[in-house]
């Protein structure tokens, strides 16, 4: 009677332990059981999975190391990662979709969009279904209701014509229903009345990202956004096995119910990736400690989604290696970029994650960590795509989310507002009398927008601008050289000195001091 305990608290995969008590789950049907065991909900589950993170086969890799890989900078093993990463069912079906796109249009109430057009949110919505290998829009509705957080999300009679639309459309595999979240029971329901499956915009956006993850860190934060709907997916299966009599259950000999243990195992993997997460923090922490110590300005490129935020950084850095792609969330990884300004002063670029109206939640706060950076900064740039139909709702979500983050208030004030892609709008000027306007694209712009970078980069720093007289025979200009940004020397031949024009901080300037006192 121990098997089952010993599994659960081991991690051994619970499918084997369960084999001796199938006489206590008869009453559900085994493949509902196995579902249900292995994934928390999953459509197609491995049954060699494992029931936690922590156990059997993980274990049996610990240590395990491929040969010639690169030592773990990060304080997070590669094997600890692959651990709290072993359960991950994919999000949405295998193979290619043809999705029936359906946008309820809430007509009055909290919910009535008042800044965009449902037009532009289904446009959207596309672009998101377009980023999905091998997904295409079969076709698109926009469907009025007055009671988007009902059951049916629709009226009696618009759902009755969406059954009859859907259930008769054979080529249509998936409805995409372009709402935040949908409850478990609301999902449940509407599967159950159009005979195929249906996602939400969070399913959608975090299978995006689960794919565009590459670091250990953007992986972490994306399996815990994963986790409430793991648990929304186990209140479906246990409340499929109690129809049958076998989810209530106690488990013999564990002194819990099925869905008890499940809850707790879903609580210790979310303990341990957040343990991982920290430890992460720590070496962010580091990272920025030591660019403060290099006095190194820092800025930050903020952007909505494919507005064009690599690209500025590559124009502004002349990094080849720097890869745009025409994607939506290409980026989820903070990376940091050297780059230097007109007065030859080197500034650290850091691109970050883009924004998306109606973001979910628990993706905001998955990556809160992630955008702690951006408090750090010394200047924030906020790169806007001006060709855009929905441009100044796109501002107003970026900037919904910087003010949530806290950011100290001085650097809020100061952000550089920049007017990208102004190429592909035909004689465009701003209406914002601060904002700067290029084409990162085609350079256009750029030596404007560096100006403006280097005047606000010496107003955070508080660096100063001076010209110092230094003998040419000592080591002053050396010195200079190293600690300083050194803009222009004019050497005076007669007396063997030179007037440096330098860019220097209050402590470099202070320990000048000292060496060299006048």
């Amino acid at each position: 009677m121990w098997t089952l305990r010993a599994a659960v608290r081991r991690g051994l995969p619970l499918l084997r332990a369960a084999c001796s008590f199938r006489e206590v789950l008869a009453p559900a049907p085994q493949d509902r059981c196995v579902r249900a065991l292995s994934t928390f909900g999953g459509k197609n589950p491995d049954k060699s999975r494992l029931l936690s993170g922590s156990g059997g086969e993980a274990i049996a890799r610990k240590g395990w190391k491929e040969e010639g890989e690169e030592e773990d900078e990060t304080g997070v093993e590669d094997e600890e990662v692959e651990e709290l990463l072993l359960e991950r069912e994919p999000l949405l079906p295998q193979g290619a979709q043809r999705v029936f796109l359906l946008h309820p249009d809430v007509k009055w109430g909290a919910k009535k969009q008042t800044l965009t057009r449902a037009e532009l949110q289904v446009a959207e919505a596309k672009t998101l279904v377009h980023t999905l290998l091998n997904w295409s829009v079969e076709e698109t509705m926009i469907v009025s209701t007055k009671t988007p957080d009902k059951k049916l999300v629709f009226g009696k009679g618009n759902f009755e014509l969406l059954t009859e639309k859907i259930r008769g459309s054979p080529q249509i595999t998936s409805v995409f229903l372009n709402v935040e979240r949908m409850s478990p029971l609301t999902k449940k329901e509407l599967e159950a009345a159009w005979g195929v499956e249906v996602f939400d915009r969070f399913t959608i956006v975090l299978h995006i990202f689960r794919c565009n993850a590459k670091t250990k860190e953007a992986k972490l934060q994306i399996a815990l956004a994963e986790i409430p709907l793991l648990r929304s997916n186990l209140k479906n299966e246990v409340a499929h096995l109690d129809q049958q009599g076998g989810g209530s259950r106690y488990i013999m000999g564990s002194g819990e119910t099925f869905l008890q243990i499940q809850q707790r195992v879903l609580k210790e993997k979310e303990i341990k990736i957040k343990k991982a997460l920290e430890k992460l923090k720590k070496r962010r922490h580091l990272l920025r400690s030591q660019r403060k110590k290099r006095e190194l300005p820092i800025i930050s490129i903020m952007g909505y989604t494919n507005c064009g935020k690599t690209t500025l950084i590559k124009a502004l850095t002349g990094d080849a290696a720097i890869q745009p792609r025409d994607q939506l969330f290409a980026t989820l990884d903070i990376t940091a970029h050297s780059g230097s300004l007109p007065s030859h002063m080197t500034v650290v670029y850091v691109d970050t994650i883009g924004f998306l109206s109606q973001l979910p939640h628990d993706l905001i706060e998955s990556f809160s960590a992630t955008l702690e950076d951006v408090a750090h900064s010394d200047v924030i740039i906020h790169v806007r795509d001006i060709s855009h139909p929905e441009t100044d709702l796109q501002k107003a979500s970026v900037l919904s989310v910087l003010k949530n983050l806290n950011l100290p208030n001085q650097l809020l004030d100061s952000i550089i507002e920049v007017h990208n892609k102004v190429d592909l709008v035909e004689s465009y000027e701003s209406t914002e009398p601060n904002a700067i306007t290029i084409s990162a694209l085609l350079g256009h712009g750029l030596e404007k927008l560096k100006a403006e970078i280097e005047s606000a980069v010496l107003k955070a720093t508080g660096k100063k601008l001076l010209t110092l007289n230094i003998k040419l025979e000592g080591a002053q200009l050396s010195w200079l050289y190293k600690e300083a940004t050194v803009q222009e020397v004019d050497v005076i031949p007669e007396n063997g000195t030179a007037n440096v024009k330098v860019i220097i901080s209050n402590s470099a300037y202070g320990k000048y001091r000292k060496l060299f006192p006048i």
